[in-house]
């Protein structure tokens, strides 16, 4: 089973569970939700986290993922993330970790 992980706020999960499916604001606006890898985690909260509170990180199984997962190079930080095309279903998280 190979797991990914995505960082949001504990609100937008929880809207998430009330909508059952969970989106982020790049699926709108790129066409995918950003995920890393576990050695990716701590770079990614750096980068974009920093000065947030009420952080979770998801642990996604893309087993279950319901639509298409690529991994893709950012030449910005010069590696390759993991992208969900389509919304996350619920059932694809199999943790939930406050930060």
């Amino acid at each position: 089973m190979a797991i990914i992980y995505h960082i949001t706020t504990l609100q937008e999960w929880n809207e998430a569970q009330e909508k059952g499916f969970y989106t982020a604001p790049s699926l709108a606006s790129e066409g995918f939700i950003h995920n890393s890898e576990d050695h990716q985690i701590s770079g990614v909260l750096e980068r974009y986290y920093k000065h947030k509170k009420d952080l979770v990180k998801l642990y996604i199984n893309t087993e279950k993922l319901e639509h298409p997962l690529k991994y893709e190079y950012a030449p910005s930080v010069k590696d390759t993330f993991p992208h969900i095309y389509g919304p996350l279903n619920l059932d694809a998280v199999i943790e939930v970790q406050n930060l």
